[in-house]
């Protein structure tokens, strides 16, 4: 009884955050009320689950934020410029698929939690940028840390502005990140044309 009466709270929860996603998806100010019927839930029910609507929503965050520094973990290219172009490519195609909840994630309301949520990317991008100017792929007139910093700004900016349904979305991404880091548009368009799996989606 004990293990039905879990996995009856375990499914609830997850049909909670299934139907806050596509809520959000369709209005980002739906209410906790708007969200529970959705789910087919009492909002007793989905209080019994989170406190309040930010707490759902931080939920929202922190399970999107795992697979954000799951991309960062698989990215493992020897050359920093391929990585970073391709780290930002599958961050970019990740978050085109939940962009209201990037959206959220990014608001000033929520920036804090997110940034914690994703330390361990922030920290890949950190280490990558240090490794990009140690063999002198990226630019070096400001230290690791302001340029990483930049680059999040920048793409923080890209992720609220670019229209996700754009075929060439990623690509600008991509570029627009691989400028932050000291490339020119000449040597962009190269390494793009050499590597074109690196926008690709992976199968």
């Amino acid at each position: 009884m004990t293990r039905s009466l879990r996995s009856d709270a375990l499914a609830n929860r997850a049909g909670i955050l299934d139907a806050a996603r596509s809520t959000l998806a369709l209005d980002p100010h739906a209410s906790v009320d708007v969200i529970a019927r959705s789910a087919g839930l009492s909002r007793r029910t989905l209080y019994g689950h989170f406190d309040d609507r930010d707490a759902l929503i931080r939920e929202l965050i922190s399970t999107g934020a795992q697979r954000f520094n799951a991309i960062a973990e698989s990215v493992a290219d020897a050359d920093a410029r391929i990585a970073l172009a391709r780290l930002t490519a599958r961050l970019w195609q990740e978050a085109a698929h939940v962009q209201f909840a990037a959206a959220l994630a990014l608001d000033e309301a929520h920036v804090e939690h997110t940034a914690a949520a994703l330390a361990p990317l922030r920290r890949a991008v950190a280490q990558l940028v240090q490794r990009g100017q140690d063999d002198g792929s990226f630019r070096t007139d400001m230290a690791a840390p302001a340029l990483s910093r930049l680059i999040e700004e920048v793409a923080r900016t890209v992720v609220a502005r670019t229209d996700a349904s754009s075929v060439r979305a990623a690509s600008l991404a991509v570029r627009t990140v691989l400028s932050i880091a000291g490339l020119s548009w000449r040597e962009t368009d190269s390494l793009l044309t050499a590597h074109p799996d690196v926008t690709e989606t992976p199968a």
